[in-house]
């Protein structure tokens, strides 16, 4: 029960090793650090990506699921929106005033979003959900926020979770976690912060479908308890539908955020809601220098665009369907039921890795990873579907699961998994979904 050899890694581990001295975790983003991407058996370092296809900095080919952590909604340096970003370099980027690109781009989205009437952008997520923040509790007169799902680095979310370190313990005791699909939870949770509860802001959906009526009566609770519901759309948005979750689901909340796929990579952001809600945005401070970014303007305006001339979400929504199908048929002919699941939406579906018999988790999912990339698949657990993939890229997919998936549960039935390991095994930043 070998493992395959891995690709060489000899230029990231070098420019691993020099990023280090002047960037912590030699990343931006942790989700794109060696938490995520075991270290001696991945690659560490992009150096050009078109299609579906990602190249390492070593000359290692992967077909790519992580997708720019679900920024790339058609695929990498599609050439639509390049063309339109190209066209606007000519015009500029920023100027001293705004530009009717945040106008158009600002009506296709309130034209899509069913709670859409006015609409202000930031470059990332977490922008638009701490401003969303900030207008539920200047609407609302009230700070307490419950919370469910990942919101982004700002001290009122992250403050939930074990990577607190620097938020004010004042802070922490402002917002209130609670489990997917527990309503008594969220009701208790009113209860307990009666009249004090600004706003509800949840993921709509992420590992686990909404149970019947769950989002209903979420909207329900907030009209009884007079607070906002903010949908953090940042992934569900352009992806499970032009209108996003709200669209899908058929429920409306106060306020969305949108952000990831909405340009196709390029930095932008959005929160979106009710107009009279919206207005106070013109009381509050929400601003910044970059929000009216023309470069990524055009990028939504080209990619919105196409999202929809090219009907992409029908064909992510088919293939993904077709990975379910088939991945659950492969887990449960090779019985392995007991060590893994498929989760979530056709378009950002997760293989849910249980704690095994002898080993953690994360151990067998840095197997698996490990084992991925030594077949030419970039993955990081989820499947992050984009319009660039192919059928056929999904059948690559499967038939590198149909190999690795019943090594993963032999090793751990043997008692050989490190063995089999090239690294050692990730550890956990921190969980917020299932």
């Amino acid at each position: 029960m070998s493992s395959k050899p891995s690709p060489d890694f000899t230029c990231s581990a070098t420019w691993h090793a020099r990023a280090s001295q002047c960037i912590p975790l030699a990343s931006q983003t942790f989700s794109k650090s060696s938490y995520t991407y075991p270290f001696g058996a991945s690659p560490q370092f992009a150096a050009h990506a078109n299609g579906s296809t990602l190249v390492d900095i070593d000359g290692n080919t992967y077909l790519d699921f992580v997708s720019g952590l679900l920024c790339i909604s058609l695929g990498y340096a599609d050439p639509d929106v390049n063309q339109a970003v190209k066209s606007q370099l000519d015009d500029g980027s920023i100027y001293s005033l705004p530009h009717q690109l945040e106008t158009e781009v600002a009506e296709r989205l309130i034209q899509y979003i069913p709670c859409a009437e006015m609409v202000r952008f930031g470059k990332n997520g977490s922008d638009a959900t701490s401003a969303a923040i900030r207008l539920a509790r200047a609407f609302t007169g009230r700070d307490h926020i419950l919370v469910c799902g990942y919101h982004g680095w700002h001290d009122w979310y992250i403050g939930t979770t074990v990577r607190d370190l620097g938020v004010p313990q004042a802070t922490q005791a402002l917002s209130h976690t609670f489990p997917y699909n527990d309503i008594n939870a969220v009701s208790q949770l009113f209860d307990t912060y009666q009249g004090k509860v600004a706003a509800i802001i949840m993921e709509p959906m992420n590992l686990e479908w909404p149970i019947d009526g769950y989002l209903q009566s979420i909207r329900t609770l907030c009209d009884q308890h007079q607070a906002l519901l903010i949908f953090d759309e940042t992934i569900t948005g352009f992806r499970f539908h032009m209108g996003g979750a709200q669209s899908f689901f058929d429920v409306t909340p106060d306020l969305a955020t949108f952000g990831k796929g909405m340009a196709n990579g390029f930095p932008l952001s959005a929160i979106v809601g009710k107009k009279h809600l919206m207005s106070l945005m013109e009381d509050i401070f929400f601003s910044g220098t970059f929000g009216g970014d023309t470069i990524a303007l055009a990028a939504a305006k080209a990619t919105i665009d196409k999202l929809v001339s090219s009907k992409a979400l029908a064909h992510i929504q088919q293939i993904g369907e077709y990975l379910i199908e088939q991945l659950n048929a492969l887990i449960i002919s090779n019985h392995l039921s007991s060590l893994f699941q498929v989760k979530g939406h056709p378009s950002w579906s997760f293989l849910s890795i249980q704690e095994g018999n002898n080993y953690p988790m994360m151990t067998i999912k840095t197997y698996i990873l490990q084992e991925l990339c030594s077949r030419g698949i970039l993955s990081n657990g989820s499947h992050n579907l984009m319009y660039a993939h192919t059928k056929s890229d999904i059948e690559n997919l499967l038939n590198a699961y149909q190999e690795i998936l019943p090594l993963a549960y032999q090793h751990d039935q043997n008692q050989t998994l490190l063995d089999a390991l090239h690294c050692a095994p990730l550890e956990p930043v921190f969980k917020v979904r299932g």
